[in-house]
């Protein structure tokens, strides 16, 4: 008898059709794309010499709304820059106006724009005077009496003084306007060769340091002032002088006369006695009393260059030293010692002709202090 298999049965799967490939259906695929294909071929425009203007605008009007949204970008990005910049100008000058008309700010920041921007602290007749000028004369002040007296502008000592700095500052750079108008008017001008003409007197008798290193040390130390700042007041003081010797015509005339005199060999003794505006040595013939070397610092540059480029005997033309006209006379030399004598003309102070100018045509602050 036959034993039963313990095998489990099998489920049945379910029966799957298979396709049968004829290769019809690639061939209806081929036949699609080349009819595809063959429709691309006719619709194609033809481009010819006579239609290729056209088909050159029509590419590039398909292309001109990818461009416009770049070009609307471009102006916006304008339009805010322009409107950014203009608005920062207007702070930036806001700004200032507060600080240098309200504040009264003389900061190394505030003192370098008004030396690019010309903001004007008063009107003297129809000269503007520049904030610049003001500050200049206002900041060498200040540094002076920081750095060699030690003075502490924060007390009320120190806050009284400097209101003085300030006024005296602000009366100086007015008049120094006025002074330009009198030099315009007279047709007076200081050149940069004149200018650098009386800084190498100055150097050369050793009164600002004994070299460049040193002289600018002195410029900065004391003044806070760099040699073009130096060159800057040399030639205010310059034209100064200049106007003043111009307009005082009698003084002028005196000294004129009297080397004219010695010219035809006037005794120098007598004539200082009777001509000489100084009290202190005209009694004893204009003698000055002491022995004078190149180093002497009590004297004028422009006298002490005078006096030892003449021999014993001799003496000078007219001397301009700034403040007086003088005509020199060398008595004897005794190696680089000299005795010496002289005959002054005071000149009248440039205030005698500035004035008249403030009373005709009185300046217009436009800060209070």
């Amino acid at each position: 008898m036959k034993k039963k298999s313990k095998l489990p049965k099998l489920a049945k799967l379910p029966k799957v059709r298979v396709p049968k490939f004829t290769g019809r259906r690639a061939d209806d695929k081929a036949v699609a794309a080349d009819e595809k294909f063959t429709q691309a071929l006719r619709t194609l425009p033809r481009i010819t010499n006579e239609t290729v203007a056209e088909h050159r605008e029509e590419v590039l009007s398909s292309a001109r709304k990818y461009i416009y949204p770049l070009s609307h970008s471009k102006h916006r990005v304008i339009v805010i820059t322009s409107t950014l910049l203009v608005l920062a100008i207007v702070v930036f000058f806001a700004y200032c106006g507060l600080a240098l008309y309200k504040f009264q700010s003389h900061s190394a920041f505030l003192y370098g724009v008004t030396r690019v921007i010309p903001f004007p602290v008063a009107k003297a007749g129809s000269s503007w005077v520049s904030y610049e000028s003001y500050l200049f004369e206002l900041r060498h002040s200040v540094h002076y009496y920081q750095t060699q007296q030690h003075e502490d502008f924060s007390t009320p000592a120190g806050r009284q003084h400097l209101k003085k700095l300030e006024q005296d500052s602000l009366n100086q750079a007015i008049n120094d306007a006025y002074v330009k108008q009198l030099a315009r008017q007279h047709h007076i001008s200081v050149s940069s060769h004149d200018v650098d003409a009386e800084l190498a007197l100055v150097r050369s008798q050793n009164r600002l340091g004994s070299n460049d290193q040193v002289f600018k040390s002195v410029l900065s130390e004391f003044w806070g002032w760099t040699v073009d700042d130096f060159r800057q007041e040399l030639k205010q003081q310059l034209l100064a002088e200049k106007v003043a010797t111009a307009l005082d015509t009698a003084d002028t005339g005196r000294a004129q006369a009297a080397l004219e005199q010695l010219d035809n060999g006037a005794d120098f003794g007598k004539l200082a006695k009777q001509v000489s505006d100084d009290a202190a040595t005209k009694s004893h013939g204009g003698d000055y009393g002491t022995t004078i070397t190149e180093s002497n610092h009590d004297l004028a540059p422009q006298v002490v260059e005078a006096l030892f480029s003449l021999k014993p005997g001799q003496h000078s033309g007219i001397i301009n030293t700034g403040y007086s006209l003088e005509i020199d006379k060398v008595t004897s030399r005794s190696g680089d010692k000299i005795k010496a004598a002289h005959i002054v003309f005071n000149l009248k102070s440039i205030n005698t002709y500035i004035q008249p100018l403030h009373k005709s045509e009185p300046p217009h602050e436009y800060i209070k202090l």
